[in-house]
């Protein structure tokens, strides 16, 4: 009817529904990945070797070897051995350490905050240094921060981490003594494996941004906005960013979960007592069952990451609510 009013779909319920089922959709995938993940471990298990001989001393006798095999369950058959596996997994139960004697989920666990504190201060200093340099490096203005950008994006992915670590040792902590050389002692200790853990994920952020802003500035509402007179720094902060923050996110998802499992080389050059110096440690004792703890635990915590951030980014890009609202208001009609 003339002048009656349109109904517009209402858009907080839609796009709450509609996270909703992104949320639930990305669970469901995530949780088929960490049903990959612990087959991947069950595998690894059996690929490495018969876990008898490693476990077995060279002297035993053929009976105790076979009733090693039958304590350990190695005489049932391969599928039964993994339904028995996955049971355990989803109860926590991994098995016990043949090296540390007790669960090997444990085990992992207790070196998972030292861990979590080392990816967390790596991928801040990322953070903290990319996203400036990204930025700069994607405007039309040159200057030193252009470069400085394009400098750190160059040594970030060609300077080995172990060769940076061995650096940073010889120069603030052998010479001038500035940081703890090795171990885990404080805060400070963190300084020089956190930068030479964080500065690849640091260039790779200045890579990402500089690229994504060079595409999303020509594209017709950035030209519209800066044809207003807004500003550029508020053209990118207010317009570009929401856009630019999906694949943000997603990078530093894969990231975090890189840095986790990654971060073998630094902690063992820095003698720091995390995950992957455990995991080092399990794989030359041939550990089995702490490997396939630390295996589980470094892809679960990857799943989660990288779910989180698919759904964070889902929310965030306008481009992805937009699609969602004229979706709500299609089927409205």
């Amino acid at each position: 009817m003339p002048g009656a009013a349109v109904r517009r779909p209402r858009r907080g319920p839609v796009i709450a529904l509609d996270a909703l089922a992104v949320a639930g959709g990305k669970t469901a995938y995530a949780l088929l990945v960490i049903l990959g993940v612990a087959t991947f471990a069950f595998a690894l298990g059996h690929l490495s070797g018969d876990p008898v001989d490693a476990m077995a001393p060279p002297d035993a006798s053929a009976d105790d070897r076979e009733a090693l095999r039958r304590r350990l369950g190695l005489d049932d058959s391969l599928v039964t051995q993994y339904g028995l596996f996955l049971g355990r997994a989803a109860r926590g139960d991994l098995g016990e350490s043949w090296g540390q004697r007790r669960p090997a989920l444990d085990a992992a666990l207790d070196r998972l905050p030292a861990t979590l504190a080392l990816t967390g201060a790596a991928m801040g200093l990322a953070i903290a240094v990319g996203v400036p340099l990204g930025l700069a490096g994607g405007s039309r203005r040159r200057g030193g921060a252009k470069v400085a950008g394009a400098v750190v994006s160059l040594l970030g992915q060609a300077v080995p981490a172990f060769w940076l670590g061995s650096v940073l040792i010889l120069a603030f902590a052998v010479e001038r003594r500035w940081f703890p050389a090795a171990g885990l002692d404080g805060p400070r200790s963190l300084v020089l494996p956190a930068i030479a853990l964080g500065l690849y994920p640091a260039a790779m952020i200045v890579r990402l941004l500089s690229v994504t802003l060079a595409e999303v500035r020509d594209e017709d509402w950035v030209r519209t906005a800066r044809g207003k007179g807004l500003r550029d720094r508020l053209i990118v902060s207010r317009h570009m960013a929401p856009v630019i923050a999906a694949p943000m996110f997603a990078f530093v998802a894969v990231q975090l979960g890189f840095l986790v499992g990654g971060a073998v080389v630094v902690e063992a050059v820095f003698a720091y007592p995390g995950l992957g110096r455990l995991a080092l440690g399990a794989v030359q004792d041939r550990d089995i069952p702490l490997v396939q703890a630390v295996v589980i635990v470094v892809g679960s915590l990857t799943v989660v990451f990288s779910t989180v951030a698919d759904v964070l980014g889902q929310l965030v890009d306008p481009r992805a609510r937009g699609g969602r609202a004229m979706s709500a208001a299609g089927m409205a009609r």
